[in-house]
């Protein structure tokens, strides 16, 4: 919402970053999709936290983004738990359970998750 923005930019500006940041407001992996045109392989870091239905996806679009050796941090991974139980068949816990198998067994990128609050995978690109 315009209330949110304006407090963000307005603490940006206090940062001194408001001439550093772009903000892009849309669905997001289409606003991902769209930055990758122009800024494939650019990035450092990208940090996934959102909802947990489109995580695999960001997660494609984010390694486009990614320099070798940036890092891509994602959130939330262990679910409350969740993921390590089988017989929990949530549709977000299924998601983020086959996430976390794809991502240790994917050659793109080195690996680890971390037991930490509710889980966080760090993969960083070769």
């Amino acid at each position: 919402s315009k209330e949110y923005t304006d407090i963000a930019r307005r603490y940006w500006a206090k940062a001194g970053l408001d001439t550093k940041i772009e903000l892009r407001l849309g669905p997001a992996v289409e606003t991902l999709k769209e930055l990758a045109k122009t800024e494939a392989g650019k990035f450092d870091l990208a940090f996934i936290d959102a909802n947990k239905t489109d995580y695999r996806n960001y997660y494609e679009v984010v390694l486009t983004l990614l320099r070798p050796g940036g890092a891509v941090l994602i959130d939330n991974v262990l679910w409350s738990g969740d993921v390590a139980d089988p017989k929990n068949t949530d549709e977000e816990t299924v998601i983020l359970r086959d996430l976390n198998t794809f991502i240790a067994s994917d050659n793109r990128v080195d690996f680890v998750l971390l037991p930490i609050a509710d889980g966080l995978t760090i993969a960083r690109k070769r």
